[in-house]
């Protein structure tokens, strides 16, 4: 393959997987309209958070991966330059297996929210200490972006050439598939807790998935990676304390019980809302 040609398509590549987190963006906003309730927010039913989850994450990840995803695709195409055999839409398939891992992050996500709604019941309701949890589950992602698990993550995401040729997995639709869903599994480690951040900001929030989304590419991009995680870091820590002590003076937060919050929501068939909603969890 020529250059040029190469080139080409890996900008066409880059369009598409831009225009897709686009289209991801706009579909996410209509599924989330009228659902912010803040901290603790009603993720709904199951086949509804699903649905909104991968849309979500669709959205927010997609723009991060794209140094991973052209690497891949170059992969492949070094494959057939080999003359080896080559699957067709391998490079679909890897981004499938990308967001299967997400799609299972999700799953265990929404399975904690439930327990411990279930276990605790009102307990931590936002006029209890609601506020307190909030802000800790921010501080804690804080405080998680220091640790050698969330490092050694964050290089597999950042570095994906060296990455992908480590992990090599033999070809075919499954072996494309496992590459997706183990590269998957990197970026969940690295970011698990700026999407818990999430949960105790308002997951139905479109402006805070921004501000998530953009901590994550922040990381990935950026060129000096210890800057973005300790400035990630205290901008958590900060946010946590505010949260907690201040909630009212946190910008953009949809205060649980508010008025606000209860003129945002708009109950439907997949999704009620209730005072209750925004108890942590």
């Amino acid at each position: 393959m020529s250059t040029r040609r190469e080139n080409r398509l890996q900008l066409g590549l880059i369009a598409a997987l831009l225009a897709s987190a686009a289209l991801a963006w706009a579909a996410t906003g209509e599924l989330m309209s009228g659902m912010d309730a803040g901290p603790g927010t009603d993720p709904g039913t199951l086949g509804y958070f699903l649905g909104v989850w991968v849309v979500m994450m669709a959205a927010m990840m997609l723009p991060s991966t794209v140094p991973m995803v052209v690497t891949y695709a170059r992969m492949q195409a070094g494959r057939q330059a080999l003359g080896k055999a080559a699957v067709a839409g391998a490079t679909a398939i890897f981004v499938g297996g990308y967001l299967i891992a997400w799609t299972g992050a999700g799953l265990l996500g929404y399975g904690i929210f439930e327990l411990g709604r279930t276990v605790t019941g009102n307990l931590f309701a936002w006029d209890g200490v609601g506020p307190y949890l909030a802000g800790a589950i921010l501080a804690g992602a804080g405080l998680y972006q220091l640790t050698r698990v969330k490092g050694a993550c964050l290089r597999h995401c950042r570095s994906p050439s060296t990455s992908l040729m480590r992990s090599r997995r033999p070809g075919g639709p499954a072996g494309a598939l496992r590459m997706g869903v183990l590269h998957g599994g990197w970026c969940v480690g690295c970011c698990w807790a700026l999407m818990a951040s999430l949960f105790a900001l308002g997951v139905m929030s479109i402006g805070w998935m921004a501000f998530i989304a953009a901590l994550v590419a922040i990381e990935r991009l950026l060129p000096r990676k210890e800057v973005a995680i300790r400035g990630t870091a205290l901008l958590l820590l900060g946010l946590g304390l505010m949260v907690a002590l201040v909630p009212a003076a946190v910008p953009g937060l949809t205060l649980p019980g508010s008025s606000a919050a209860m003129s945002e929501m708009a109950p439907g068939p997949a999704m009620e809302a209730s005072p209750g909603t925004g108890a942590m969890p």
